[in-house]
């Protein structure tokens, strides 16, 4: 949908209307965009199931498998990168 400043301050529900359809709107100033006001990005959520399922299938381990207990100790994580004091 395209609409003048004129247009847009006179009928700014309809153009938010638009919006929430999923549509854009374009705001023109002398027959020239100047804005625009989009729909919300859809969030889409992750699929921790099929990642799970495809990490099964090929073998890594997750979820704390394999992994030393000291894991998150930052002393642990000195020693690793080779900054140990000695």
């Amino acid at each position: 949908m395209e609409m003048s400043i004129r247009d847009a301050k006179a009928r700014f529900s309809e153009a938010i209307a638009t919006a929430e359809r999923g549509e854009s709107v374009i705001i023109t100033k002398h027959g020239r965009p100047v804005a625009q006001i989009n729909p919300p990005p859809v969030k889409k959520g992750l699929n921790f199931e099929a990642a799970d399922a495809y990490l099964k299938e090929v073998g890594w381990k997750y979820q704390g498998e394999g992994w030393p207990a000291h894991f998150d100790d930052p002393a642990f994580s000195r020693h690793v990168l080779g900054l140990d004091d000695e």
